[in-house]
């Protein structure tokens, strides 16, 4: 159809410039978090109350095109770009699939998934597996998703909680987007889930690996530094999780 055509030129032309900026921020400290939900769950209303950003929220199939991005700072100092992602339908169809491919690899390239759903929905079981059906064709069903059930405010005796599960680990949180309940719980979840997480790894350089040894002081905390007998460096530096891709893409081993 012609409205179809016009969304694959629209997705097009952004594709490009998410790969450059999936890309960027894959080599920086920050965490990607992507909202993913059936339709009309209530994503970009999450994503408005999160942000303070006025993401088109209409009630309506693909309301929500190009995924949209915002830096979102937690107390404990982290950093995550939060993405708010197309809205899954049933049957999308395969030449549909093609075409989102820019808007659902964001969900692809996340941290973390937190699927919305509508609370208040009869069909919301349905709705959830046909979410998770379309992880899986993305392959994007192996990365950690915490489900947020939105519209609590359409709910009896509801009230804003997390549900952890043994290990205390956040499995649900039940909230409403729309009226502001319980959205401050996502950020004590992110907080959680993203907690400071650094290592310290003993780097052996040889004279060869110059570049490295420079790039080293730029992408993390160096501890020690010591010239070999050889004129190499015995090192020991502070990693980021995130900028373990320096030591994985040259092969240093921890």
């Amino acid at each position: 159809s012609n409205r179809i055509r016009l969304i694959k030129q629209r997705l097009a032309k952004v594709e490009k410039q998410r790969e450059q900026g999936r890309g960027a921020r894959k080599r920086s400290e920050t965490f990607s978090v992507s909202l993913v939900g059936y339709t009309n769950a209530g994503k970009s209303t999450l994503f408005n109350a999160l942000t303070g950003s006025d993401v088109y929220a209409a009630d309506q199939l693909f309301a929500t095109l190009d995924p949209t991005l915002r830096r979102f700072e937690l107390k404990n100092g982290e950093v995550v770009v939060l993405a708010d992602t197309v809205g899954f339908i049933r049957h999308l169809p395969h030449a549909l699939v093609a075409a989102f491919r820019s808007t659902l690899q964001e969900a692809c390239d996340a941290d973390l998934l937190l699927h919305v759903i509508d609370s208040s929905s009869e069909e919301r079981l349905e709705m959830m597996d046909q979410v998770n059906e379309v992880l899986v064709e993305i392959g994007a069903d192996e990365i950690p998703q915490i489900e947020v059930y939105n519209k609590i405010d359409l709910l009896r005796d509801v009230s804003p909680k997390i549900d952890r599960d043994s290990d205390g680990k956040a499995r649900r949180v039940w909230l409403s987007a729309l009226s502001g309940e319980g959205t401050s719980l996502i950020e004590e979840v992110l907080e959680s889930h993203f907690g400071k997480r650094t290592e310290e790894v003993a780097v052996q350089l040889n004279v060869s690996q110059a570049r490295l040894h420079a790039q080293l002081f730029e992408h993390a905390k160096v501890l020690s530094d010591e010239v070999d007998e050889n004129g190499g460096w015995n090192m020991v530096v502070e990693f980021h999780q995130r900028n373990r891709w320096l030591l994985d893409e040259i092969g240093v081993k921890k």
